[in-house]
Parts: C-alpha cells; sequence; structure tokens
C-alpha cells in the first residue's frame, strides 16, 4: 500500500523557491536615446534578446515611417499614442490611453506617435532583439 503512494509522489512536480522581484518606479535604469525615448530595462537585453522594459517617449513625438524584425506588444501606462501603417494619417487612429493594448507584428511599417501633452510610457515585450529600421514612403 506504500510503494503506490511513493510512487505517485516521485510524479509530483517539485517546487523551488522562487524570488519576488520588485521594483519601486524610483529604482527603474532609464536609458535615453538621442531621439529623447527613454527604455528601463526589466527583463533581457533588448539590444540582443527578447525583452521588456519600460518605454517613455516624449510628449509629441512622432516617429518615422520604420519597421521592426520583433513583433512588439505594448501596454499603455500613461500619456496617449497612436500607431498607424505607414502611409496613413498618424491622426486617423484614435489615441490609446493607460490600459490600452497594442500589437505591432514584425517587418510592418508603421508610425506611432505620442499624442497627449504628457509623456507616453508604455509597458513593452518585444519577441526578438530591438532594432529600428526607417522606411521611404
Amino acid at each position: 500500500m506504500l510503494r503506490p503512494l511513493l510512487t505517485c509522489l516521485t510524479l509530483l512536480p517539485t517546487f523551488a523557491q522562487a524570488e519576488i522581484t520588485l521594483v519601486p518606479p524610483a529604482a527603474l535604469d532609464w536609458e535615453k536615446t538621442p531621439e529623447g525615448v527613454a527604455f528601463a530595462p526589466l527583463r533581457g537585453d533588448r539590444m540582443r534578446d527578447p525583452y521588456f522594459a519600460m518605454v517613455r517617449l516624449p510628449a509629441g513625438l512622432q516617429s518615422p515611417p520604420h519597421t521592426k524584425s520583433a513583433t512588439m506588444i505594448g501596454l499603455m501606462v500613461s500619456g496617449e499614442m497612436t500607431h498607424v501603417l505607414a502611409g496613413q494619417d498618424p491622426h486617423s487612429a484614435p489615441p490609446i490611453g493607460p490600459g490600452g493594448y497594442y500589437e505591432i507584428p514584425a517587418n510592418l511599417a508603421h508610425v506611432s506617435s505620442c499624442v497627449s501633452e504628457t509623456p507616453c510610457v508604455t509597458l513593452l515585450y518585444q519577441d526578438g532583439a530591438f532594432d529600428f529600421l526607417p522606411v521611404t514612403p
């Protein structure tokens, strides 16, 4: 009777003690690009791997048309943004604000804009390394 119980116990998954990571906003390490966009890495090296980061765009910033080699998945934290296909009027899309979700497939030419009067902050995941590939209209 004890043998079947021991066999069942050995088949159960083992749960390792995990650590909880807490990073208060003041501890985020923001790295600013020459264009004024700031990245605060949370997980992964954005220049080499898939990554999670907080991204802050200055109010009024509009990107030139571009693609990325990886799919972008974002959740808005503050401010309002638009994302449109390259060639479309950036004001044609409804802005998304805090709690809004967006997904931009890899290799899709688009324009992203921070349309609010305050900076836009988003939680961003990319399923590959960061790149920014300008496209000509």
